[in-house]
């Protein structure tokens, strides 16, 4: 007897539709998985055989293949385990197959017929609702994260057993486990533009200001112990709640990483990431022979922090470019070809030299001119010519020191110095009913800025005077540009005037011959 079941299989950030058929034949009992099954499918013949004896059924004593349809898709992970236990029971008569009509399902089977969670569940339950399926089955661990798309009927249970008395229950399937987390959960965030002692810098909390309105790449360097990393983490709660959207997607991207904890609600917090400089290429952008998603899809729609910029290998941060630019990342193998998201702030801090003291006034550098230039040289141009905002910070004096012991409030910077939470989400306001599709400045073309930018004649002649004396790129010449525009929308002006060009220069440190030369930052 043929019996058939539902499920779905990874890939990206995506489920793709995977019927599991299962058919008994004349043979020497045994189960054959056929249809580009990976090692943890196969193994799940003992986990069934098992699963079944230990839960009260028995066994095929036939030959049992099971096909994993379409064929030519290959298939990963455990989650078939349940969907191929159902369909075994259907073909082998001791479950009415009109039980499993249009019913998906998910789980991993323990030996003792017990469900455990699986990974890319919220991906599924997508798949299921997009379907229209008339309930999707998981094992209780993963109940909550299916119950996150509206609409959707779930069923959770915690063994094998228990999803065979589901279904023979004489009424249909409701939907008992929908979170009502899903259909009402309103984003909210506690604005938090409270500066921390050590943020007194009025040009640093600017940049950050600029990076959270605009989404800005920020690059700082300094000597050791001047803030960076405080910077770098007051970013994320500078940025502006998440909406439902940017919140089913970054949710769904941690669910097929496998970091989802078992909560009723949406990811109500941006991502805040930041690797050791140690990571590899896998582990920063991805990997895998089924590709999954790195630290830079795991940081899209926040912050990804790279410290210690430049003890990172040149090869993972050139990986860098062509996301940052796209705001996705693409893996390509031998059978198929991932996209995962990677709209991110990229926050990078490094030292000036080996030794960190390079251009203090007060620590005298110990490093020579070959080691700074060695140093710099895993940077490479095109890199650096990806990031807006460029700082160089200096140590901090005892009195700052002292303000955070003793309190602090952002009184201590005059108004036009402080900008809060408020101007920050009134300027992403501007950007959204001006920018075409809802972009951020960081994201408008050249032609978009000519069209919508509100270019001031003499802001255009000044910026055509900058980029001709420091001879930039035209990359560099554009984000120029889209910063002059965030700081424009910062300070509620329609127009970018020369004032905003100037502005913005303050945040160009290294396009200077002078700074180029003394940072060695073009390797030699």
């Amino acid at each position: 007897m043929l019996a058939r079941c539902l499920s779905g299989s990874l890939h990206g950030i995506e489920a793709l539709a995977v019927t599991v058929e299962v058919d008994l034949v004349p043979g020497l009992p045994g189960l054959q998985l056929v249809g580009l099954p990976d090692a943890a499918i196969q193994e799940s013949r003992e986990r069934v055989r098992s699963a079944l004896r230990n839960s009260g059924f028995r066994g095929p004593l036939v030959r049992v293949v099971v096909n994993l349809a379409p064929a030519d898709l290959r298939k990963e992970g455990p989650s078939f385990d349940l969907p191929i236990a159902l369909a075994l029971l259907v073909a082998s008569g001791q479950l009415d197959g009109p039980l499993l009509t249009n019913l998906c399902c998910a789980g991993e089977l323990g030996l003792d017929g017990s469900l455990r969670p699986c990974r890319g569940i919220l991906a599924i339950a997508n798949l299921a609702a997009a379907q229209n399926v008339r309930a999707l089955v998981v094992p209780s661990a993963n109940a909550a994260e299916a119950s996150l798309v509206p609409g959707l009927t779930v069923r959770a249970a915690h063994s094998l057993s228990e999803v065979v008395d589901l279904l023979h229950q004489p009424q249909p399937l409701a939907p008992k486990h929908i979170s009502k987390a899903a259909v009402t959960a309103k984003i909210t965030r506690r604005p938090n533009d409270q500066l921390h002692p050590l943020l007194g810098c009025a040009l640093g909390h600017k940049a950050l200001a600029l990076a959270a309105a605009g989404g800005h790449h920020l690059l700082m360097v300094g000597p050791p112990g001047c803030g960076k990393t405080l910077l770098a983490q007051h970013l994320a709660q500078l940025l502006p709640p998440l909406t439902r959207q940017e919140a089913l997607e970054i949710t769904s991207i941690h669910s097929v990483a496998g970091m989802l904890k078992s909560t009723p609600q949406l990811m109500q917090q941006r991502p805040f990431r930041a690797p050791h400089h140690s990571c590899t290429i896998a582990a920063l952008v991805g990997g895998g022979t089924n590709p999954r998603p790195g630290e830079l899809s795991l940081a899209h729609g926040g912050v990804l922090f790279l410290d210690e910029l430049a003890e990172f290998p040149r090869k993972v941060l050139d990986q860098l470019r062509q996301p940052l630019e796209e705001g996705v990342i693409r893996l390509s193998r031998a059978r198929q070809t991932c996209a995962f998201p990677s709209q991110i702030t990229l926050v990078a801090a490094t030292n000036p030299c080996p030794c960190g003291w390079f251009g203090d006034e007060e620590h005298p550098c110990r490093c020579s001119q070959s080691q700074r230039q060695r140093y710099w040289s895993r940077l490479s141009g095109p890199l650096l010519d990806r990031l807006d905002l460029q700082l160089r910070l200096k140590h901090l004096p005892a009195a700052q020191l002292r303000k955070s012991v003793t309190g602090f409030t952002p009184t201590d910077l005059n108004d036009q110095e402080l900008i809060g939470i408020e101007q920050i989400l009134r300027a992403r306001a501007r950007m959204l009913v001006r920018n075409p599709d809802g972009k951020l400045n960081r994201d408008l073309s050249a032609q978009d800025l000519g069209q919508i930018g509100q270019l001031d004649e003499k802001a255009l002649e000044l910026w055509e005077q900058v980029v001709n004396h420091r001879r930039l790129s035209a990359r560099s010449g554009l984000r120029i540009l889209r910063v002059a525009r965030s700081l424009a929308d910062l300070h509620d002006q329609d127009k970018v005037n020369k004032s905003a060009i100037a502005e913005t220069m303050c945040f160009r440190s290294f396009d200077c011959g002078d700074a180029k030369e003394d940072f060695a930052i073009i390797a030699k």
